[in-house]
């Protein structure tokens, strides 16, 4: 039995659209609650760091240097450095450690 593609098409089409058009759908109010106002602040942050977390560390050649990596990256946000410093830092971690443990 062969596949349709169509159907799986659509049905992707119609879980984004779902997705997008039920929020504005259901909520037609401003929402007051502090908790929720929150939580809905956070969630872009959360799911970025949900998404490139493992990759960091799993992307490398061993996972230690993507943890060493990780950590320097951390730590340098923690202390307020540029983006690109934090990556730069992050990359030539990541690289000597390679070096280093390959």
């Amino acid at each position: 039995m062969q596949p349709n593609v169509y159907i799986y098409i659509l049905v992707m089409a119609s879980v984004t659209y779902l997705i997008r058009v039920l929020p504005l759908a259901l909520i037609r109010r401003e929402i007051k609650s502090p908790f929720i106002r929150s939580f809905l602040h956070y969630v872009p942050y959360v799911t970025l760091a949900v998404m490139t977390v493992p990759g960091v560390i799993l992307d490398t050649g061993t996972c230690l240097s993507g943890v060493l990596g990780l950590g320097t990256a951390v730590y340098l946000a923690w202390k307020g450095k540029s983006l690109i410093q934090v990556a730069g830092w992050m990359c030539a971690v990541v690289y000597i450690a390679e070096l280093i443990l390959l």
